[in-house]
């Protein structure tokens, strides 16, 4: 079974947060402080995600972009529509 790629997308993505969430929480000072570790969790997974998390994005892109433009791959296009209109 393929999963859809906006779900793996996702799943990384929220693995890219709570990783490093989990392990700054082991540090004592991260505990007294939770917003500082929220907040350096967030930095280090959106690095993780610019640097390696480009293949997930792009098909999960693609994919977007495909079910968006369906509908209009279907319609006919404007050569098509002149085409008929003038009998030829």
């Amino acid at each position: 079974m393929k999963l859809p790629p906006l779900l793996v997308y996702t799943v990384l993505r929220l693995l890219a947060f709570i990783v490093p969430l989990g392990i700054l929480w082991l540090f004592p000072v991260f505990r007294e402080y939770w917003w500082l570790a929220a907040l350096f969790a967030a930095l280090i997974g959106m690095s993780i995600s610019l640097l390696f998390l480009r293949a997930p994005l792009s098909r999960a892109s693609r994919e977007i972009y495909a079910k968006r433009n369906r509908d209009q791959d279907r319609s006919q296009s404007d050569e098509d529509a002149e085409d008929s209109a003038s009998g030829a």
